[in-house]
């Protein structure tokens, strides 16, 4: 005997003012939004687009935005002692034909400093030299850490192809990213937030123009440097080379006290050298640490990585005395850094 199918009861239709209250709604709370945006930019408090969640690194494209640089013919990498560390007067000054692009990122483990380096690399053609300053800090975890720090087809309109920034504002929404930011953009892009602060100078550079340290190295000991790390920085000098430029790997200098506390005898410097310098196996990759031949006074240093802005002006020469050299010892094309005179170096004491 078969049973009788149970009859359904046909679906409601949806009434127009549900229709209309639902996309009334959804409009309202965009234009809340949009008028909330529109009002912290009148009152100087909008950060930029969240396009990594860093807000030193959204910032750092904010102004690579707004600069447009033109030519560079001198590109620096890497974390925030890049970032930190360069000072473009002081070596135009030494070699009045090199256009230095500060290209450091704030926070970049050495996979990410790749990412970076390969975006602007294929953006500045005109660059002939690639400095890398780094930290031993930024040989940990390459493994753990996400090698793309943003989502290079939305940067690449949002920086270059000058595309409006407001879409993004809904794209990369993040309610507490963006009121925690709006507290403190202000501040630090006028500098008054001395410790860190998002004021960056002509080149891209950003000064900490402190005028004490910060009183803590925050920075403990070190481990070794990742495999994966160095693997991405080999990545890196055969991408340099493969395109006939010239790539130098400087370490930064450490607070006396940091060596003193975690590498008495120099034997965490010494193993990040022979890495390093093994990494950059035969691509022609220069390698200084300036901890060997250059001493920075515990007055210079803001924690155990960062210089204050004091000191960066004759690191910077060191720096460029440093890579001169190097560009003077062939095989290799020229480097824009190399000087008709080796007497025309800037002089700065070691």
């Amino acid at each position: 005997m078969s049973e009788t199918p149970i009859a359904q009861a046909a679906p409601k239709p949806v009434r127009p003012g549900y229709l209309l209250a639902f996309f009334g709604s959804l409009l309202g709370m965009f234009a809340l939004y949009y008028g909330a945006l529109l009002t912290l930019s009148a009152a100087g408090n909008l950060p930029p687009p969240a396009f990594s969640n860093s807000l030193c690194i959204d910032e750092k494209l904010h102004v690579l935005r707004k600069t447009q640089p033109g030519a560079p013919t001198l590109l620096v990498v890497g974390s925030s002692v890049a970032w930190r560390h360069f000072d473009g007067e002081t070596l135009v000054k030494a070699a009045p034909q090199t256009e230095p692009l500060n290209g450091g990122f704030c926070g970049l483990s050495v996979n990410q400093t790749g990412f970076v380096a390969d975006w602007l690399l294929d953006h500045y053609p005109s660059v002939q030299d690639v400095v890398m300053i780094a930290s031993p800090q930024d040989f940990q975890d390459c493994d753990s850490k996400p090698t793309a720090v943003f989502d290079r087809d939305d940067v690449d309109d949002y920086v270059f192809g000058q595309a409006t920034p407001w879409f993004y504002y809904t794209r990369y929404f993040s309610l507490s990213s963006l009121a925690r930011n709006a507290v403190t953009i202000a501040d630090k892009r006028s500098g008054a937030n001395r410790t860190d602060p998002l004021v960056f100078d002509r080149f891209g550079s950003g000064p900490l123009a402190v005028g004490e340290g910060r009183g803590q190295l925050l920075y403990g000991a070190v481990d070794g440097p990742d495999p994966a790390c160095l693997s991405s920085l080999s990545q890196l000098a055969d991408r340099v080379q493969g395109d006939g430029k010239r790539l130098m790997v400087a370490m930064t200098p450490l607070h006396p006290t940091w060596r003193t506390a975690h590498d008495a005898d120099g034997a965490v410097l010494g193993q990040f050298s022979a890495a390093i310098r093994t990494a950059l196996g035969e691509s022609g990759a220069q390698y200084w640490d300036s901890n060997q031949s250059y001493k920075a006074s515990e007055e210079e240093f803001f924690d155990a990585i960062h210089l204050r802005w004091a000191g960066v002006p004759r690191f910077t020469a060191a720096l460029q005395r440093a890579f001169d050299s190097a560009a003077a010892q062939p095989p290799g094309p020229q480097s824009s850094l190399s000087l008709p005179s080796r007497n025309a170096s800037v002089k700065a004491g070691n």
